[in-house]
């Protein structure tokens, strides 16, 4: 027992493993998103207390609506616990050192796996749009698409979205080769530049979409058009707030050439996202309009 080496186990030193200090974030994470799917099911539902407590529901309390406060809630206590549990993992990487190279690899398994799943999530939509675009029902008069839809021009803004997404790209892997050469001022330029194109792209769809002359409650087009590029841009919006988080962390000197994870998993979920709206143009506003 005497040629066991001992180990720091508060700091996660110097062994190669992440053993990490009690934490009470995932437990919160949990009850946080447990509060925001239940109050989401409520609110949707148009469930009242007087329908849970019977008992009270001739109450003041056994009247009260859950309404979109409810919802509020639980998202404001998601993320809270987001932006603690975040930075106490920054806190872990840059104070402590405690982040090894194994345990990089582990967290670039950890990305891979959720932009795996990420992936998925997107294959439905995609199955979803091409087994009512080339098998039509009668709904829709078997006719794709429906008669009453005026589909979106692929060439016209959509076109200028997609050069945007790729030119952001561009600029995010420019980024990138700064980090790694330890030139600080131009990564933050690069920087600056993907989160405008980005915040350029999340302006145009929402232009888009005011303008369209369709519902999303209209007919299976419409509900799979808004469904697959609402939520890609939504995955827009996420990615914008990652790499703003990393343009503050890189002036703040957490990135270098060795050690970047931060933005690197950025990066990677920015990447993501334009290869995602690649497949969206091609198959949605080009081939699903034809």
């Amino acid at each position: 027992m005497s040629d066991v080496p001992q180990y720091d186990l508060k700091n996660g030193k110097p062994h190669p493993y992440h053993i990490l200090t009690p934490s009470v974030w995932p437990l919160a994470g949990a009850f946080s998103a447990g509060l925001l799917a239940v109050t989401a099911v409520l609110y949707m539902h148009h469930v009242q207390v007087s329908d849970i407590l019977k008992s009270l529901k001739d109450s003041a309390i056994g009247n009260f609506q859950f309404g979109l406060k409810g919802v509020l809630l639980g998202f404001a206590a998601v993320l809270y616990v987001m932006w603690r549990w975040w930075r106490d993992v920054i806190k872990e990487a840059v104070v402590e050192k405690a982040h090894s190279p194994v345990t990089k690899i582990g967290f670039r398994y950890g990305m891979a796996l959720f932009i795996s799943s990420e992936v998925m999530f997107f294959v439905a939509f995609f199955w979803a749009f091409f087994d009512s675009s080339l098998y039509p029902k009668e709904a829709i008069g078997f006719v794709w698409p429906p008669k009453t839809i005026h589909a979106v021009e692929a060439f016209d803004l959509p076109f200028l979205m997609t050069m945007l997404l790729l030119l952001s790209g561009c600029t995010v892997t420019w980024a990138h080769h700064a980090i790694l050469e330890d030139k600080r001022e131009e990564a933050s330029k690069a920087l600056l530049l993907t989160i405008f194109l980005g915040a350029a792209f999340t302006c145009f769809q929402a232009f888009e979409y005011y303008h369209a002359s369709f519902k999303f409650t209209e007919n299976v087009y419409s509900s799979a058009f808004y469904m697959a590029t609402g939520f890609h841009g939504f995955h827009v919006l996420v990615g914008t707030i990652f790499l703003i988080v990393s343009y503050f962390r890189n002036e703040k000197g957490h990135f270098t050439s060795k050690s970047h994870f931060g933005f690197e998993a950025a990066a990677w979920y920015w990447h993501f996202v334009d290869v995602v709206w690649l497949f969206l143009f091609t198959a949605i506003y080009w081939w699903g309009n034809a």
